[in-house]
């Protein structure tokens, strides 16, 4: 590392990166980078340099913007950013009030999510620590952030959006990628074109690149308007929107969307279902559930809201005494991605299908009026 002074008389050091997490990929940011270690005020989204202190025997992967993952051994500078995190089955973490040189954080996911942690799952050995070396400042010596690189947010969907197949689940863990990615492969063998996305969680490629591994033509995620989580988002539906209108530029006769972690917990996945622009739009709601009190709970939630679940999958359905149970004591229909993704996605299209004839028969009734 070298040090000198810009043209402002801030004391900024010349940084080469071992190793870049994905958090930061939009940002495309060169392997040589501009830090300044000075104490400021931190914002979620800012980008850092740091440098790992300790190794981790459970949880010691980055995933790189290309989608690999590398080992991160102690010594390692990594590039990162700052944000939080509420994983039930993970690490929970803050972004601190000041950032500076040699403060000392912990590394919260593997996309390179950096904050402090302040708790984790019993089945995980500690969060690396690092220490921080500083924050990335461009020429005009601004921190970089990874909302550099948003999209602008949209408050409402497109006049004419596809088809919305909504995968929620009871929290993380309970079958939600396999389904979505399953419900993807199957459209795609029947000439579907199909548009995939996650709306909430914490940012990493590994699900969007799975969905464009299974068929999907056009993926997207909150990644994309400069959120490294949704944790303390609020209202998540100006993201949802500008996520499904992203989708839908690429002509898609469905969009599946995937919500990261369960519809109760801190990533606000329950603000997408008080919108009402979204209710509309969505087609079939897919719910991914561990066992039958999970399920119950979940239509349940649902049902106050004056929404159906159309379809339980998830690990509840793995063995087909789950399958039948839901079917039978729930009165849902119920598919597993494991041991038939062919019947779980007809069930889903029927689904969208009578949502399509209901949507012409509104749009006739309106002409109708018109007249």
């Amino acid at each position: 590392m070298k040090s000198a002074e810009n043209q402002f008389g801030v004391a900024v050091r010349v940084v080469e990166a071992d190793k870049t997490g994905s958090v930061v990929s939009k940002l495309e940011l060169p392997r040589t980078l501009a830090v300044v270690g000075e104490t400021r005020a931190a914002r979620v989204g800012d980008v850092v340099v740091v440098r790992a202190l300790t190794d981790s025997a459970t949880y010691n992967q980055l995933e790189l913007p290309s989608g690999r993952l590398a080992k991160v051994n102690p010594g390692d500078i990594i590039v990162g950013a700052l944000g939080r995190r509420r994983a039930l089955k993970g690490f929970v973490g803050d972004v601190p009030e000041t950032i500076g040189a040699g403060d000392e954080l912990h590394l919260l996911s593997m996309g390179g999510v950096i904050g402090h942690c302040t708790g984790h799952h019993s089945s995980l050995s500690d969060a690396i620590r690092v220490e921080v070396i500083g924050c990335v400042y461009d020429e005009d010596v601004r921190v970089r952030n990874i909302a550099d690189a948003a999209l602008p947010l949209c408050g409402t969907l497109p006049i004419s959006v596809a088809p919305l197949v909504i995968v929620a689940g009871a929290c993380m863990n309970s079958g939600k990628t396999f389904a979505a990615t399953e419900i993807i492969r199957q459209a795609t063998r029947e000439g579907l074109r199909v548009a995939a996305g996650k709306l909430s969680g914490v940012a990493a490629l590994r699900d969007t690149l799975n969905m464009a591994d299974h068929g999907a033509v056009a993926t997207a995620s909150f990644l994309d308007c400069g959120l490294p989580s949704t944790v303390g988002v609020g209202d998540l539906s100006p993201v949802a929107k500008t996520i499904i209108g992203r989708l839908n530029e690429s002509a898609p006769d469905l969009i599946v969307i995937e919500l990261g972690d369960g519809i109760l917990g801190g990533y606000s996945v329950d603000s997408v279902f008080d919108d009402a622009e979204l209710r509309a739009a969505t087609a079939a709601i897919v719910f991914c559930a561990s066992d039958y009190v999970g399920t119950w709970g979940g239509i349940e939630l649902f049902a106050r809201r004056g929404l159906r679940v159309d379809v339980v999958a998830g690990s509840v359905t793995d063995s087909q005494m789950g399958e039948d149970y839901v079917e039978t004591e729930f009165g849902v229909s119920a598919g597993n991605a494991k041991r038939n993704g062919a019947r779980l996605f007809s069930l889903v299209r029927d689904r969208v299908a009578s949502f399509k004839v209901a949507g012409a028969a509104r749009d006739t009734s309106d002409a109708l009026q018109a007249v």
